[in-house]
């Protein structure tokens, strides 16, 4: 862009504020407008459940940056509480609102970054405008729910939504001393997850004080000017002092829409790798616009941090001139729930499955450092490959050790690596840090030996379904993990006897092994090699996996 120039960004925060300073280090020559119509240019939305909590004490510190600070480092004109009406894409001007004084005005622009973001969904429900009923996108809403928190003395907490946001909320609000109780409509916590993988987070909340309700949804609400009951759709009411709905959120398109500008199929902003719109000099950023998944090369929406910063970056960098490019999207995340943590990127199973892809389930369970070294935490992974071995995505949850892994199988997907290139990583080891074969390590090589069909692994959920067959199931366990419940049915043949014991086997039955987490029964089915057998399996992940996906185990 010549000098003299102007951008105008419309919205701050992640998007928006990384877009300006981007601009500004791509093109000095350009003028930069920001407007904003919240309060703050740029806060930290991730952590405002962790100052309801108490663990982010002071509030300044959720303020990335001070308007004036950023204006002066970055030479930009910064306008907070000021909203963008309408934009006008013939005279390329954007009619702004100053929410401070009521004034309209006019501003014009050469090339326009929209920001607007996404907004929390809120049901039109009996009761859904009381006083003491918030949504936690803002610094505003987090002060709101603090102070309703502190000003009374509030008992019973009822989260609405049991996704990322709604269980650091149900974390938070225990941590202010609330009984806290979470409604979910699905039938599981953390909904993009597959249901087994989250099983441990669910009692990690259950044993830490909070209730869990899924399967039901919320009725309305009673009571005025504050609700003190919500009625759910089955009929039960729970009481209430505070309610914080997390039932997630709605890309903001309604300027997009106004002025012409193109929706993708998912109802986001549809732009290309440059964040460019159907209009050349409007370019769009964040949980509003479409984005390439790069596991299925389709669109979809993504409502995270991580893109928008991105998007922020290259969008400024080619308003001002340059030309970056966006390769697309993962969904990676992490959630911390008291003290454990799930994290996820790629495609979980039963996405996979609806897509249309050919998968297969992996599940281990090993320590996040070697177990001879004191405070080593169990992690579960559950990795989802393609039968050619194409790695699809991959879940993590446990103590300790989560964010390494699942940022080693992030990067692994958008390489488009195989789970054969996985068993070939070389990552760093200590004992304090990992073990000789780390556990994404040993992912791949357990997913790898499925693919070249070394042996073959059936997961928990398969393996209920089957247990009408003419199947064989035999524990590899030792005598005193069998006296704490087996599977029904079960045969009990401890891993080092499978070879003299093949025999009581019918070989005109299918074969399954199974042990705590699965590698004995590894090697029991590779014991079998070379006998009469036809259909020999492992059970992936073991007893820990099969209760884990609700199977039950017997005395």
């Amino acid at each position: 862009m010549g000098k003299g120039e102007k951008i105008v960004i419309v919205g701050g925060v992640a998007g928006g504020a990384t877009a300006a300073a981007k601009s500004r280090r791509t093109s000095e020559s350009v003028e930069i407008v920001v407007f904003e119509r919240g309060p703050y240019i740029s806060f930290a939305n991730c952590g405002l459940p962790y100052y309801v909590a108490g663990t982010i004490a002071k509030r300044d510190r959720l303020f990335l940056t001070r308007r004036d600070r950023f204006s002066e480092r970055y030479n930009l004109r910064i306008h907070v509480e000021h909203e963008v009406m309408k934009i006008d894409r013939g005279a390329k001007e954007v009619e702004v609102l100053d929410r401070s004084s009521g004034r309209t005005f006019r501003e014009s622009y050469d090339k326009l970054i929209l920001s607007p973001g996404a907004s929390p969904l809120v049901p039109p429900l009996p009761g859904i405008g009381a006083a003491n009923i918030f949504t936690v996108r803002t610094v505003p809403d987090v002060d709101a729910i603090v102070a309703a928190i502190e000003e009374k003395a509030r008992r019973r907490a009822v989260v609405v939504g049991a996704g990322y946001v709604g269980l650091e909320m149900a974390e938070a609000l225990v941590e202010r001393g609330l009984q806290t109780t979470v409604v979910e409509l699905l039938p599981q916590i953390l909904p993009l997850f597959d249901h087994e993988v989250v099983q441990p987070i669910a009692k990690h909340l259950e044993q830490r004080g909070v209730e869990l309700i899924l399967s039901d949804g919320i009725k309305g609400f009673e009571g005025e000017p504050e609700a003190t009951r919500i009625e759910l759709e089955s009929g039960r009411r729970l009481e209430m002092d505070v309610a914080v709905l997390s039932i997630g959120v709605r890309a903001e398109t309604g300027l997009a829409v106004d002025c012409g500008l193109a929706l993708g199929d998912r109802g986001g902003i549809a732009v290309d790798d440059r964040m460019q719109t159907s209009d050349p000099d409007v370019f769009a950023v964040g949980d509003a616009v479409e984005s390439v998944h790069l596991v299925t090369g389709r669109k979809t929406l993504m409502p995270l941090a991580g893109p928008a910063n991105k998007q922020g970056r290259i969008a400024g960098a080619n308003a001002a001139g340059g030309d970056l490019r966006f390769r697309g999207v993962l969904g990676t995340s992490i959630v911390k729930v008291f003290d454990k943590a799930a994290a996820k990127t790629g495609l979980c199973e039963r996405e996979a499955e609806e897509l249309g892809y050919e998968c297969i389930p992996i599940h281990i369970h090993a320590g996040h450092h070697v177990g001879y070294y004191p405070g080593a935490k169990q992690l579960s992974i559950k990795l989802v490959v393609e039968k050619s071995g194409r790695l699809l995505g991959a879940q993590v949850v446990g103590e300790e050790g989560v964010d390494k892994r699942i940022d080693v199988f992030a990067t692994a997907l958008a390489a488009g690596m195989t789970a054969e290139d996985l068993e070939h990583l070389d990552l760093a080891y200590a004992p304090p840090f990992g073990a000789g074969v780390d556990p994404a390590i040993l992912a791949g090589y357990v997913a790898a030996n499925v693919v070249r069909g070394e042996f073959a692994s059936i997961d928990a959920d398969r393996l209920r379904e089957d247990l009408g067959e003419d199947i064989q199931i035999v524990d590899v366990r030792t005598s005193y993990e069998m006296s704490n419940g087996v599977i029904p049915g079960a045969i009990a043949i401890g891993v080092n006897k499978i070879r003299d014991r093949a025999g009581e086997l019918d070989p005109g039955k299918r074969v399954v092994f199974y042990c705590a987490t699965g590698y004995r029964s590894y090697l029991s089915a590779r014991a079998l090699e070379g006998h009469p057998f036809g259909r020999v399996e492992s059970l992936s992940g073991g007893t820990v996996s099969w209760v884990a996906a609700g199977g039950d185990l017997e005395e």
